[in-house]
């Protein structure tokens, strides 16, 4: 199998770019060198090709408003070299020399976020809706209940019937035939990007890649009346989230290739094994987000490249043409050819640097004037607030075109910062006063050029305000912008579509005159990964598992008719007492502040108190295991120190030495856990005895004595034995 040796080059930078707004042409002849086409924020659609190594516009379009997608469209079955860009409400067309033939605005009330190109059909997604146009007329329209996230169509030289997909925020890939829902497919997180299989959708055309925003890749097959799931790609090593897919053989081996390109700058490839499973080969690390990736040959004939285009704007290749490094002696003495493209570098950078100083004098000027009016100038910010389900935290990433100068974190609710080994930033806590509702205050001062700036974060449930990130870049004059979130009452709970109903449920029901817009906005306050807007019907179902304790919740609810006199009503059922009482308090505070009065009953079933210790056994037994197990490295290693042999010690402990390293950095990484789940299992026992209306919280310090000598068995006796 070849090694594969890629060399970063970089070819221009434009403006912000979303995802999946950068194309490479068909190359007229195959195997010569292809144009590039990118469309960025400012408005600006470029198509350069490449002239001597060096990038040479063909034609530039200036777009009304930013560019969110850039697509290629061409006769069904043939080659795709007609260029699609969507702005605002507008889709505009190109021809490969820049003659604009098609102006479209689609009159939509929000703007395209997301758009594909099949033959002479074009579909457009919004937020919510996904509209259909049959040579830019008006075909079908479908309502989707979350945010759409990416569309795509199944070939239609392949598969007769127009089949297109959505990829919705709520982890499923909606399957349309005409205005109507054909099916769903159940995928493993938010699917973010979807890719056609081999860009063809394979032998039978209905096979589609996708990305979810928690960094897995899968690949299923969309059957006429259900799915097939092909194969998953797990992500262990908490990489970011994929934001483009393509398919290349870059391997040369005849196979395509799969390439990914994820928002943490990392682009991977992978190769493809006899049972057609992806296996891992090549990755390079960037320093920022990956908007758009695709496979050519784009610089010199005959060499393979990978073109990528990041957040801030850069259009990069990562080629397979050997760069010359060492320096020889024929390469100090440049050519003439070099030589004229070291005079014009020369002659550029004079002419930059004296603009930078007129305008630096034109700025003092302005500002020691009398009338001068203070300009803050605007910068963007990329941002995400990611729950993992892996270790119960949240990722917040920052990123901006601009390099960051320093990020201030407060919060008005308790959050713990945990440690991020891609994180070079160095971060200061000051003191603040929980009495004044201020429980967090961090500075991180960032490295010159970082622009992007990644951090995890684990909240306490039950406890809820709102996160603030001031956001400082390193440009003059000092300007900021804030970004708030929201920490959710049920913050560690996450969107799933399995619910075992064989479980020991606690059950709580809520009724009264409230609206279903008015029940889903409270539901929406209390949990995660729900979409703003009510869903469609009158009964909505949402089912969620607990990342920290694997128990988990189903919320049912639907609105009052008045025409009826039916009331609204809203049932929770789940396996954690504690997680009923949270809903219990939030709800009610919600009702109140609108001034609506609530009949609540509730039903506990004893038997999901055992359950859910149970289920936190685990992972108290090695949270206890593994804070015993550091406690002991110290003396080991000083043992170690005097004794030359260590032979006498016990096979544990010498694995304990072995393993010094590894455990200390990971209970380094979550330091709190074990506090976390003490706080948890008091939580428990308080809430158990409120239903019963009890106040149990002076035996808390007997739990606690429990906990210290922890026995599950003796455990469950305490909380029995009230």
């Amino acid at each position: 199998m070849m090694e594969l040796n890629l060399t970063r080059v970089d070819y221009l930078q434009v403006g912000v770019t979303s995802s999946k707004s950068m194309r490479l042409l068909p190359a007229q002849v195959p195997g010569k060198p292809q144009r590039i086409v990118v469309g960025d924020h400012n408005g600006e659609l470029q198509c350069l090709g490449m002239k001597k190594g060096e990038p040479v516009p063909v034609f530039n379009a200036t777009l009304k408003k930013k560019i969110t997608r850039v697509e290629l469209g061409g006769p069904v079955g043939g080659t795709r070299e007609r260029i699609f860009a969507a702005s605002g409400s507008e889709i505009k067309g190109f021809t490969k020399k820049g003659k604009n033939f098609l102006t479209f605005d689609t009159s939509l009330a929000e703007p395209i976020q997301t758009m594909y190109v099949e033959g002479a059909e074009l579909f457009t997604c919004g937020n919510y809706v996904y509209n259909h146009y049959h040579d830019c007329k008006d075909a079908n329209h479908f309502l989707s209940a979350d945010n759409i996230c990416d569309v795509i169509c199944i070939p239609t030289n392949k598969v007769p019937e127009v089949t297109p997909v959505l990829a919705c925020q709520d982890r499923v890939l909606r399957v349309l035939q005409d205005s109507d829902l054909l099916y769903e497919v159940e995928v493993p997180g938010p699917p973010s990007v979807m890719q056609l299989y081999g860009n063809d959708g394979g032998d039978e055309g209905d096979e589609i890649l996708y990305g979810t925003s928690d960094g897995r890749v899968g690949m299923v097959q969309i059957g006429r009346m259900a799915p097939s799931h092909r194969w998953e790609l797990p992500n262990e090593k908490r990489n970011g989230g994929v934001l483009a897919l393509d398919s290349f053989d870059i391997t040369a081996d005849g196979v395509l290739d799969l390439i990914v390109g994820r928002d943490d700058g990392l682009v991977e490839i992978y190769s493809y094994d006899e049972s057609d499973e992806p296996i891992f080969r090549f990755k390079h690390q960037l320093s920022e987000s990956v908007t758009s990736v695709q496979g050519g040959v784009i610089a010199t004939q005959g060499f393979d490249e990978i073109v990528c285009s990041t957040y801030a704007g850069w259009v990069l290749g990562l080629t397979s043409e050997q760069m010359s490094k060492g320096l020889s002696s024929a390469a100090i003495i440049p050519d003439a050819t070099a030589q004229v493209k070291i005079n014009s570098l020369k002659g550029e950078l004079e002419e930059l640097q004296q603009k930078v100083m007129t305008e630096r004098e034109k700025y003092q000027q302005t500002a020691t004037s009398k009338t001068a009016i203070s300009a803050v100038p605007h910068f963007d910010i990329n941002d995400k607030f990611v729950l993992n389900r892996e270790d119960a935290s949240y990722t917040l990433s920052l990123e901006l075109q601009l390099p960051i100068d320093n990020v201030l974190l407060q919060s008005d609710v308790p959050i713990d910062l945990l440690d991020v080994e891609k994180n070079s930033a160095v971060v200061s806590y000051s003191a603040c006063n929980p009495e004044e509702g201020n429980f967090l205050l961090a500075t991180y001062r960032c490295q010159a050029n970082t622009t992007r700036l990644e951090l995890k974060i684990r909240s306490i449930e039950g406890q809820y305000g709102t996160l603030q990130a001031y956001v400082t870049p390193r440009v003059q004059p000092k300007t900021c912008r804030v970004k708030q979130y929201q920490i959710k009452p049920l913050s560690l709970h996450q969107r799933t579509h399995v619910f075992d109903d064989a479980r020991p449920l606690n059950t709580i029901k809520l009724s009264g005159p409230f609206s279903l817009a008015e029940v889903h906005s409270w539901v929406c306050f209390c949990l995660p990964e729900l979409p703003e807007r009510t869903p469609p019907g009158d009964c909505i179902t949402f089912h969620f598992v607990s990342t920290f304790l694997d128990t988990q919740l189903e919320c049912v609810y639907s609105g009052s008719n008045p025409k009826v006199t039916k009331k609204g009503e809203a049932i929770f059922r789940s396996d954690n007492i504690s997680t009923i009482s949270i809903l219990k308090d939030v709800l009610t505070k919600e009702a109140t502040k609108k001034k609506i009065s609530l009949n609540i009953t509730y039903e506990i079933n004893e038997d999901s108190i055992p359950y859910t210790l149970n289920l936190i056994h685990p992972k108290l037994e090695y949270q206890l295991l593994l804070a015993k197990k550091v406690q002991l490295i110290d003396a080991l290693k000083e043992l170690q120190v005097h004794e030359n042999d260590t032979s006498f010690m016990s096979p544990e402990y010498r694995q304990i030495l072995e393993d010094a390293e590894e455990l200390q950095a990971e209970f380094k990484r979550q330091p709190c856990h074990l506090e976390r789940l003490y706080g948890m299992i008091t939580d428990l026992y308080i809430d158990k005895f409120k239903f019963k209306g009890q106040n149990v919280k002076g035996r808390v310090p007997a739990l606690l004595e429990v906990l210290d000598n922890y026995d599950l068995q003796t455990l469950v006796q305490f909380f029995e034995s009230g």
